[in-house]
């Protein structure tokens, strides 16, 4: 397995820059580095290919791998991928469209697809062809996104979080429907903590689908400061195979990032058997 950890856990109101970011997380022992466009810039359609390519070479420079980005639609306000508004759900193309070519030039391989609000039906939309919509409207990017090398991940989230895609099974109904090879699914630990199935049954379930994983808890946390075991967790992904990213992302972010990024990496250590860094 390969560590990385999502870099808005580094709060920039906290003092953290991308540099001081890349430098810890690499401290800590992290080989990968996830990133929300939202943080690199206010408005991430106005982001260049030579933009991308200095955030790619910051990384690098920290010995740290760009991942892939995620929280895609978070910035700029007012893009959906469900809706019937054919202008709207156009410009989210162009714009995931758009960053995906970021993410290649960042030498990033993945887009996480989570944004539950900007996917999430409205009361009165038919279920059949909103899913339509949304599935020609992923294609459409991964004509794209598959032409340089990166690959969209779609993120079940808890019907707490969105109405669209808020299981596994629906994420995995989804990505056949979209039916191309850059269309994958993302598995989320706390996500799958509100399944009606235990999380390695859900993993071993997804196997032939899953593409990128996300190391976190349903206390907001990191691995190892919650409830979960991930001992089922661990024999669920080496059952299926799966050698790829465990990405740490939370969304409580006040015990600082320095305790979030050390606990999170000694617990999945303690799990994968790799040996600690000194």
């Amino acid at each position: 397995m390969k560590f990385a950890i999502c870099n808005e856990t580094y709060q920039s109101d906290r003092g953290w820059t991308l540099e001081t970011t890349c430098a810890h997380a690499a401290e800590v022992g992290y080989e990968g580095l996830e990133l929300a466009p939202f943080t690199l810039a206010q408005d991430p359609s106005s982001m260049t290919a030579a933009d991308a390519k200095r955030i790619g070479e910051t990384v690098r420079a920290a010995g740290l791998e760009v991942t892939g980005l995620h929280w895609l639609l978070l910035e700029p306000k007012g893009l959906h991928l469900t809706t019937p508004d054919d202008a709207v759900r156009a410009r989210t193309v162009g714009f995931v469209q758009h960053l995906a070519r970021l993410c290649a030039d960042m030498q990033g391989e993945v887009l996480v697809w989570g944004s539950p609000a900007q996917r999430s039906l409205d009361d009165g939309w038919d279920r059949a062809e909103a899913t339509r919509r949304a599935a020609d409207a992923v294609r459409e990017i991964c004509a794209v996104a598959g032409e340089v090398g990166v690959t969209v991940a779609m993120e079940p989230l808890p019907p707490s979080y969105t109405n669209f895609l808020s299981s596994a099974a629906e994420g995995r109904d989804f990505v056949k429907l979209v039916d191309h090879p850059a269309c994958r699914l993302h598995l989320d630990v706390n996500a799958m903590s509100y399944e009606s199935e235990p999380i390695d049954a859900v993993i071993r379930a997804s196997a032939a689908d899953l593409h990128y994983f996300h190391a976190n808890d349903p206390c907001l946390l990191g691995p190892g400061m919650g409830a979960v075991d991930y001992a089922p967790i661990r024999a669920a992904l080496e059952d299926v195979g799966y050698d790829g990213w465990l990405s740490v992302e939370v969304f409580d972010y006040e015990p600082g990032a320095e305790r979030i990024a050390r606990e999170s990496l000694e617990y999945l250590r303690s799990m994968f058997g790799t040996a600690a860094a000194s």
